[in-house]
């Protein structure tokens, strides 16, 4: 097979994916060998995966529990620490019912290959993750991808009760929001269901950290499904899919991935249950937040790069070709700072970039910190 030409090329290309020998994540700082680097490349958006509750709560439901669920959950994996988390996921978010997942790549393969048939079409944002669009693609539907952000193009295209309409809250390549009341009402109009994916607005936008929806003046009652994962601002793993009794009832049946698995581990339901309380009252960490994005997005405004237009942890600089901005991460890595370049076909050739996510654990002397070094290496 010519998967070594296949390598060659995408190295040629400066596109080739490597694994980085990290040896641990502490807080805002990153460990890989031997130095220390300020980490503007995670997702742990509040801060919070090495907060003291989460780790007290994790401890002690391995004892409670045991390391893991050793079952699926329609087995014998779903116990009480599960429930207790679904039932505060359900409070806080005001949805019906919730199910657990060990990713947002399985929940969204689940809740799409259930619910998508031959008969059926997905409409989904050009910009959506590749956990959506790669099940739209394997499921029977017929997938039709519109326009980013454009609901005229979606309007057009829109067919009566005909599927679903997927679109995400705080896309995670570019940082910016979909306009879901345009969304909701579309839906509305059209007889179509809706859903959401708020894995990168979730815990950082809204009342309590309640997401994009919220942000946008919305209940979760205004979309049918509602996908979150714990991953980012919660600071663990794992993610939920959100909605009706009977919505769920029906993923139980059909979704695959949650039939088939062994069920998210105890410690980790524990530690995001500890997360979510912790986020619920997380006002100091979100406004904390806000001021380090609106000091980057000040600060870089004299770049000769683009900084795409997002309110959010997201802050993607535009460098364009894909060994660029590969030098430039590993300038910035020389001083010290790990950041995340980004290239095809994660984002649109062309559109390659360092995409810098900043945390409520950033001070601001890390930011400052990080713009002197963007000015120092881009003036080299």
């Amino acid at each position: 097979m010519p998967f070594n030409l296949s390598l060659a090329e995408r190295e040629h290309a400066g596109l080739k994916r490597v694994l980085p020998a990290i040896d641990r994540v502490d807080g805002r700082w990153l460990h890989a060998g031997g130095r220390q680097y300020l980490n503007f490349a995670g997702n742990d958006y509040l801060g919070l995966s090495r907060a003291p509750e989460l780790l007290a709560a994790t401890s002690q439901a391995a004892r409670d529990y045991g390391a893991g669920a050793v079952a699926s959950p329609l087995v014998a994996g779903h116990q009480t620490i599960h429930r207790q988390l679904e039932h505060e996921l359900c409070d806080w978010l005001g949805l019906e019912a919730v199910m657990l997942f060990s990713s947002g790549f399985s929940a969204n393969q689940a809740v799409i290959k259930a619910l998508a048939g031959k008969e059926h079409t997905l409409w989904q944002d050009k910009l959506n993750h590749a956990s959506l669009q790669e099940a739209g693609w394997l499921s029977p539907a017929r997938m039709v991808r519109f326009a980013h952000n454009d609901m005229s193009a979606l309007e057009k295209k829109l067919k009566p009760a005909a599927g679903l309409i997927i679109s995400e809250g705080v896309f995670s390549m570019d940082g910016d929001t979909a306009p879901w009341p345009g969304l909701v009402e579309l839906a509305r109009q059209t007889g179509n269901w809706l859903m959401i994916d708020d894995a990168h607005g979730l815990g950082v936008l809204g009342s309590e950290g309640r997401g994009t929806l919220d942000e946008q003046g919305l209940a979760a009652s205004d979309v049918n499904i509602f996908m979150g994962t714990f991953g980012k601002a919660l600071g663990v793993s794992g993610a939920f899919v959100g909605g009706s009794r009977a919505l769920i009832d029906y993923l139980h049946n059909l979704g695959r991935s949650y039939i088939y698995s062994t069920h998210l581990p105890p410690p980790q339901a524990a530690a995001v249950l500890a997360a979510v309380r912790l986020v619920r009252s997380a006002n100091d960490r979100r406004e904390h937040l806000r001021a380090r994005v609106a000091q980057f997005r000040e600060g870089v405004a004299a770049l000769p790069l683009q900084l795409l237009p997002s309110a959010t942890a997201i802050q993607p600089l535009v460098v364009g070709e894909e060994t660029a901005t590969l030098r430039l991460a590993a300038a910035l890595k020389e001083q010290g700072l790990w950041t995340g370049a980004i290239r095809p076909p994660t984002v649109p050739k062309g559109s390659a970039r360092l995409r810098i996510t900043l945390s409520a654990a950033h001070t601001r002397a890390d930011v400052q910190r990080l713009l002197d070094t963007l000015h120092c290496v881009l003036q080299a």
